[in-house]
């Protein structure tokens, strides 16, 4: 029910990709394009900027993200009531989540369906992405939310939502406001997650296309939560690779800030982790609702 020139725009404005839109929405990118022009000669204004190979919403464009964001809401709310006027769902849900999802993410989307489901109980289960897989394989679990980016052969995997990880300090850090080369990272004192956690998984991978040995950098510590690095980064000068969603009220306030590393970006995709085959109606509908 979403509009389909609105809903092209919030993907291109979410994704920030012309290109990954077009593979999201199975389409091709000069019809994303089209779609876009269309609503920039609507509203007689430019939504996009380009940078290079990257782009950047307007101010324009981010008015229009707003409230692309707000009438996509009503419509999801305008349809789920309208579904459920003659329907009652009942039954429990486990659900297993890696630690930045758990923390920063979830918590709003479970309140929000509660509000909607009272008589579908909600059981949430806390580990790093390894450990989510193995609670899902063993059937102790009905779905996962990882972060990590490896996929077994065992599970389906469908994109929950865009995420990126940044490379964060304290606000005074001596290095607050200068950007980095990928090669000066170095001589950085450096704060890492534990082994089978998804996000460092992600990092090294990332730091291996640019041809660097995580191995060889200098870390002071690996900590099993992203609070935990928080917390060290704010009494030490070290600086960690976080998910820009777990520092937003850090960022708000100034506590934390992220350092810029010259032509070096992280960014991924948090995933849904489902067993094979058909899923049950209680899946299916908190996959609907959290989408």
């Amino acid at each position: 029910m979403f509009d389909y020139r609105l809903k092209v725009f919030h993907t291109v404005a979410s994704r920030l990709s012309f290109t990954k839109a077009s593979e999201e929405l199975h389409i091709s990118q000069p019809a994303v394009t089209k779609h876009i022009k269309e609503i920039e000669m609507q509203l007689s204004t430019k939504l996009f900027d380009r940078k290079g190979t990257s782009i950047q919403l307007t101010q324009s464009g981010k008015i229009l993200y707003e409230y692309a964001e707000k009438v996509r809401n009503i419509y999801r709310d305008l349809e789920f009531e309208i579904s459920q006027i003659n329907q009652q769902h009942k039954g429990k849900l486990i659900i297993g989540a890696s630690t930045t999802v758990a923390q920063y993410i979830l918590p709003e989307i479970l309140a929000k369906f509660n509000a909607y489901y009272k008589d579908i109980k909600i059981e949430l289960l806390t580990g790093n992405t390894e450990a989510i897989s193995s609670l899902l394989k063993e059937e102790k679990i009905d779905l996962g939310i990882i972060e990590g980016e490896s996929q077994s052969s065992y599970f389906d995997y469908k994109t929950f939502k865009p995420d990126e990880i940044v490379l964060a300090a304290k606000s005074d850090h001596p290095l607050a406001h200068k950007t980095l080369n990928v090669k000066d990272l170095y001589q950085l004192n450096l704060i890492f997650r534990e082994q089978g956690s998804g996000t460092l998984e992600f990092i090294q991978n990332r730091l291996k296309e640019k041809d660097i040995n995580i191995n060889e950098l200098n870390t002071v510590i690996q900590l099993g939560s992203s609070e935990s690095i928080k917390n060290y980064l704010l009494h030490s000068d070290c600086m960690a690779f976080l998910s820009i969603s777990t520092i937003l009220n850090e960022l708000k306030n100034n506590i934390l800030t992220v350092i810029d590393i010259k032509n070096f970006s992280i960014e991924r995709d948090f995933h849904f982790i489902l067993p094979k085959g058909e899923q049950s109606e209680l899946i299916e509908l908190f996959l609907r609702f959290a989408e």
